[in-house]
């Protein structure tokens, strides 16, 4: 990419500031136009605020748009942006039910317009298990564990290990209370550590001839007392984590882990920064932004974006393509209908459904 990508925002919200950081700490790759804010608020990222999405492309039309408003109202700019042809990246669900799914697929799913921000699989120990699979180390992927996130989120990294395409799922779920300290949310620590009602819930997902298992407890994206687990289990072998065992060779069996190398201990004066995880000598995942100080999630959303300025421009691929995301989402609130209804809930085969399945 010769010059910076450049994106203007829809909404002035929490996960906002995430893709106005990015462009601010890489500005040889993004550029930030503007925000479309009611408020006005515009000047935390440094860039102007419009009062609709029609003001914006009049002024400065960017490479792409990020719709980032809740999940009610983001159809609607949506269709504002496709009708006037411009590439558009929607937040994580893009619409509110499974009905509103189908019409927004219906009016914009054909023209390749719009693609999810959906940064899970992003994630450089995701990817680095995913680059394992994809090296045959533990044979065909047949079934997935995630403790780690929630609904949509989840759902992409089971769909992402085991390649799953975008078919009828059956869905059963199960909800289970206990006492758990919270000890930290979002901004910071609560200095709260009493006891309070924690809800766990567990759920089957089959998707035809593979398997999910979910588990999510309330507040578990910042709560450290749970720990996240990620299990593959293929038909050679398995990954628990970062640690993988597989079969190279008959009566042989080999243990090994995923080994993060972080710049910047000791005497690494290089700055303090992921550089790559490996499996032995094999790097399965190196940083594409050398000597910046990220957070694994900084780098997955970063990374989206970079990918997502080259799909507007016609350089490559999409980051994440709306069916993916209607999908997710989809199974997402069968996980809610079976806890609601304490009966199998089914997803049918949708008009985003993967060709033949």
């Amino acid at each position: 990419m010769t010059t910076p990508a450049t994106f203007a925002v829809v909404g002035t919200g929490w996960r906002s500031g995430f893709f106005h950081r990015a462009a601010q700490n890489l500005p040889e790759s993004l550029r930030a136009t503007g925000v479309v804010s009611r408020s006005g608020r515009a000047e935390a990222h440094g860039v102007r605020a419009f009062a609709s999405i029609s003001d914006l492309l009049a002024a400065d039309r960017p490479d792409f748009v990020i719709v980032s408003v809740p999940r009610e109202v983001a159809p609607a700019a949506i269709r504002e942006l496709v009708e006037a042809g411009v590439p558009t990246l929607v937040e994580t669900p893009p619409a509110e039910h499974l009905d509103d799914l189908r019409e927004l697929w219906a009016d914009v799913g054909e023209t390749d317009l719009v693609h999810v921000a959906e940064q899970y699989p992003r994630y450089p120990g995701h990817a680095a298990r995913r680059a394992v699979i994809e090296r045959g180390l533990i044979g065909r992927p047949t079934s997935v564990q995630v403790s780690s996130t929630h609904d949509y989120h989840a759902i992409a990294l089971m769909r992402s290990l085991l390649s799953a395409p975008r078919g009828p799922v059956r869905v059963h779920a199960r909800q289970f209370d206990s006492p758990l300290v919270d000890p930290m949310g979002r901004d910071d620590w609560t200095d709260d550590d009493g006891e309070k009602t924690a809800t766990t819930v567990l759920a089957t997902i089959d998707f035809g001839e593979t398997s999910g298992l979910y588990d999510f407890t309330s507040n578990q994206w910042h709560n450290q007392l749970r720990h996240r687990r990620i299990v593959v289990r293929g038909s050679r072998g398995e990954i628990v984590d970062d640690d993988v065992v597989w079969m190279p060779e008959p009566r042989t069996m080999v243990d090994a882990r995923i080994e993060r190398r972080q710049r910047g201990y000791d005497l690494d004066l290089d700055g303090y920064a992921t550089d790559h995880l490996a499996l032995g000598g094999d790097v399965l995942w190196r940083t594409p932004f050398p000597g910046h100080r990220f957070s694994d999630k900084e780098i997955a959303i970063a990374e989206m974006l970079v990918t997502a300025g080259a799909w507007a421009r016609g350089e490559g691929p999409g980051p994440y393509p709306l069916a993916d995301g209607c999908q997710d989402h989809a199974i997402g609130l069968a996980i809610a209908e079976s806890l609601e209804t304490g009966q199998i809930a089914q997803v049918a085969r949708e008009p985003w459904a993967t060709p033949g399945v």
